[in-house]
């Protein structure tokens, strides 16, 4: 999709009715379906990873200690432990971010993951919106982000378009008395993490960056992530947190994903990832009505279809689900996220997508 490049007046937008609440695992649960609807890698975590953080049950009843994998994941990005905030999970980040940071006018890019602006909003702030459209293929215009705005979140890949955004657009947007929070949470599955400001932190004035290991390592029901940021900016978030923030299992998960051998390993499923998202987009292609944002980037991709309510239901009788993407703000009725699965799930899933539509299977 191309178009012109958004101005700021048109970009921003107020909060809107959509529920910032809904994620993608309210789709499946309680539900024996094909899962298309959470961005969780399939078939995981490994059973190196499961005996690592088993192994880590025989220190429960010690407090947690996080210098460990706080020095392995300093290590992992090349930084100062001081630079480095163990979280439990991403989303602990956000709320951390929303309690400590003073800020007189946040800015959330949209369409991306909602619970930065739910966090925000709880927190008490008024929250502006940067409205992406699919004119431009949900691309970022540094432009569009008002010069007022003292703190910026945005996704890198995005949540739920799959863009890719150019590092050093996002790094225009730092600037002395900005936080510049950019979430990076998907990185791990593009190959050789391009576009990542992970090893620019302390360089780019205000820069926050957020990382998860729940999507490329199945540890959704663990809580780990963290918070990469200047040591004064880590101390302010440390000091919101309660007390042992992140359980020892975590803990133990967090060092060895930092490992080298994990490190091969994930660059190794970032580039099947890659594989199978371009197997997914060639079935899509052949279908009538289906739009595809794009380009993709991450382990999922971006849908426009008619009546994609309706859409969804009828994959869900048939047994897959997908998320819906009318509660993300800048989304409507008509779009739809597909988490990028192996190529026999993608051609069981577009064959009964093509049965859904009333098209002959491809």
């Amino acid at each position: 999709m191309t178009g012109p490049a958004l101005s700021a007046p048109e970009a921003i937008a107020g909060p809107g009715e959509v529920d910032l609440r809904h994620h993608g695992d309210a789709e499946v649960r309680g539900a024996d379906l094909t899962d298309l609807a959470v961005n969780v890698r399939a078939g995981t975590p490994p059973a190196w990873l499961k005996a690592r953080i088993t192994a880590s049950l025989d220190g429960l009843a010690a407090y947690p200690d996080g210098r460990a994998a706080r020095r392995a994941v300093a290590a992992r990005h090349g930084l100062p432990v001081e630079r480095v905030l163990l979280t439990s999970g991403a989303a602990e980040a956000f709320v951390l971010l929303a309690r400590a940071v003073r800020a007189r006018r946040p800015v959330v890019v949209h369409p991306q993951f909602t619970e930065p602006e739910a966090a925000l909003r709880d927190a008490g702030h008024d929250v502006g919106r940067v409205l992406l459209t699919g004119r431009d293929g949900f691309r970022l215009d540094p432009a569009a982000v008002p010069d007022d705005a003292d703190l910026v979140v945005v996704g890198n890949p995005t949540n739920p378009t799959s863009v890719l955004h150019p590092a050093g657009g996002l790094a225009s947007l730092a600037r002395p008395g900005r936080t510049l929070v950019v979430d990076e949470a998907f990185m791990d599955a593009v190959p050789g993490e391009r576009e990542s400001l992970a090893g620019r932190v302390g360089e780019l004035p205000g820069l926050v960056v957020l990382r998860s290991l729940t999507k490329t390592w199945g540890l959704a029901g663990l809580r780990v992530g963290y918070v990469l940021a200047d040591a004064a900016t880590v101390g302010e978030l440390a000091r919101a947190q309660p007390l042992w923030p992140v359980s020892s299992p975590a803990l133990a998960a967090a060092e060895a994903c930092c490992e080298p051998g994990a490190l091969a390993e994930a660059a190794a499923a970032a580039e099947r990832i890659g594989a199978d998202r371009a197997h997914l987009l060639a079935r899509l292609g052949r279908l009538p009505g289906v739009e595809v944002a794009g380009p993709a980037a991450g382990p999922f991709v971006l849908v426009r279809l008619p009546g994609a309510a309706a859409v969804r239901a009828g994959l869900r009788a048939r047994g897959f689900a997908v998320r819906r993407g009318d509660t993300f703000p800048g989304l409507g009725p008509d779009w739809l996220r597909l988490a990028v699965r192996d190529r026999a799930t993608t051609d069981r899933f577009v064959d009964v997508l093509a049965e859904v539509l009333g098209a002959a299977p491809v």
